[in-house]
């Protein structure tokens, strides 16, 4: 069995507790060694053998995973954040598919989210926004131009930027000329729940020159939109004193 396991945001502690007891328990461990804490890999055995998947190639993981497999070893793929998000994890499915090897996929928490704590922002508010689109710039990786930041922009939700840091510049340009303000509040935060994590805070029209004066250029969320800092908001239902559900009358 292969389990891909979600390691989180950064913070060993943050890691889920089904994550920690397979890493306890691998005979094999290939982290993605550019984003993952290694203070992680501490959780191994002594006798763990542990591969760092930045230095390989897709083919040269699944030999490993297919090794470790025949030898019926326990295997741990170990990916920051949430695997589903950005974490490549499809086409390594695709080749432990063809040849039949079992797996399961352990979530974890993603650095969007942490991020979010780090800010102390719920992304969601009433009368603000109820949707949160997950997206990034387009880079190597080439974007569909019906999900370009320009066109997303137009929805006014709040955004979640992945991998887009190092080109700020370009990022704001393409938000405003999406429909937000340039006074649009918006937050830079470098690795989310790390010790040395760094915090940014401004508007679409500040945030370029402060990511640059930082010398912020990777493992940073950009997040946008007017959760971050609203004027005014609506209160949630769930909780008014005039609202009825399932557990609770209203009282006035």
């Amino acid at each position: 069995m292969v389990h891909i396991v979600g390691a989180g945001p950064g913070n060993p502690d943050l890691i889920t507790v089904k994550g920690q007891k397979l890493l306890q328990s691998a005979d094999v461990v290939i982290y993605a060694g550019s984003l993952v804490n290694p203070e992680l890999l501490k959780l191994c055995r002594p006798d763990t053998e542990i591969y760092n998947s930045a230095e390989m190639t897709l083919d040269e993981v699944i030999q490993v995973i297919e090794k470790a497999n025949f030898s019926k070893k326990n295997i741990i793929r170990l990916h920051t954040g949430d695997p589903a998000i950005y974490g490549a994890i499809k086409e390594q499915i695709d080749e432990l598919q063809k040849r039949k090897i079992e797996f399961e996929i352990i979530p974890g928490v993603s650095s969007c989210f942490a991020t979010a704590a780090a800010l102390r922002s719920e992304l969601t508010l009433p009368g603000i926004t109820q949707t949160v689109i997950i997206t990034r710039r387009e880079g190597r990786t080439p974007m569909p131009e019906r999900e370009s930041l320009k066109n997303l922009a137009r929805s006014q939700s709040t955004m979640c930027i992945f991998l887009s840091v190092g080109a700020i510049s370009e990022v704001v340009e393409d938000l405003i000329a999406g429909g937000f303000a340039p006074n649009t509040p918006v937050a830079v935060v470098q690795k989310a729940s790390w010790p040395d994590e760094k915090i940014l805070r401004g508007t679409l029209d500040t945030i370029a020159e402060k990511v640059q004066a930082e010398k912020i250029d990777k493992t940073a969320m950009i997040i946008v939109g007017h959760c971050l800092n609203p004027e005014e908001y609506e209160k949630s239902k769930l909780y008014s004193p005039e609202f009825t559900h399932a557990f609770r009358q209203a009282t006035k």
